[in-house]
């Protein structure tokens, strides 16, 4: 190689240099911002992870320790104040605080916190469903039929998740109603659900028998 043609090759390498010390100072915060974006986003992943992970064992704790209280009252009273952070987790404290407060024998209260449920939009679907259907169960004796036939009815309707069982109530309250066609047709629905519940088809079948209807027809 001639000298003339190192001197070339020398001086391309260092506008070569030269050009990318220059894009760097130009550009190389975009890099910089990018690595630190990686690094502090998956730490703030850990953290929030950690931060999840603390808060359900808190929660935990804190249902635990209700549930030790002596009395149903008491035990009510400590769910109450359990720390619940989330809809879900708030959806289930009040589930236990209703069981508790029935248990004491206050229904109303107890129907209050399962309607908190039911009414959440935070809340997950079937757990507000469940809130629902276990309200008019609570309420069996002091709503009348009429109403709690209108709160069974979206319940029951395709693709609910409680749907078989708010079909076997819905079939009751209409016998009730003394709507004899309607009950039975809600009860066959209710066996014919694929997911009802293991118990429902036995129950169901002694009220159509009962009723002298032919629980096998379609």
């Amino acid at each position: 190689m001639s000298d003339t043609d190192s001197f070339i090759d020398e001086v391309t390498e260092e506008v070569r240099r030269d050009r990318l010390f220059r894009l760097f100072r130009k550009y190389g915060w975009i890099a910089i911002l990018a690595v630190v974006l990686l690094v502090g986003g998956a730490a703030f992943n850990e953290w929030q992870k950690a931060r999840r992970q603390a808060a359900a064992e808190a929660f935990g704790d804190a249902v635990l320790a209700a549930l030790r209280e002596a009395d149903p009252a008491a035990r009510a009273r400590a769910l109450a104040s359990v720390p619940a952070e989330g809809p879900g987790a708030r959806a289930v404290a009040r589930f236990l605080e209703a069981a508790e407060l029935l248990r004491a024998g206050d229904k109303a209260a107890a129907a209050a916190r399962l309607e908190a449920v039911a009414s959440d939009e935070a809340a997950p679907h079937a757990l507000r469903d469940l809130a629902a259907l276990k309200r008019v169960a609570y309420l069996r004796d002091d709503m009348p039929t009429d109403q709690r036939l209108d709160r069974l009815d979206p319940l029951a309707a395709p693709g609910a998740p409680y749907r078989a069982l708010a079909l076997e109530a819905r079939g009751m309250l209409l016998l009730e109603l003394g709507r004899r066609d309607e009950a039975i047709a809600s009860l066959r629905e209710a066996m014919d659900d694929a997911a009802a519940p293991a118990g429902l088809a036995g129950r169901v079948s002694q009220v159509l028998v009962a009723l002298g209807a032919d629980e096998q027809a379609s």
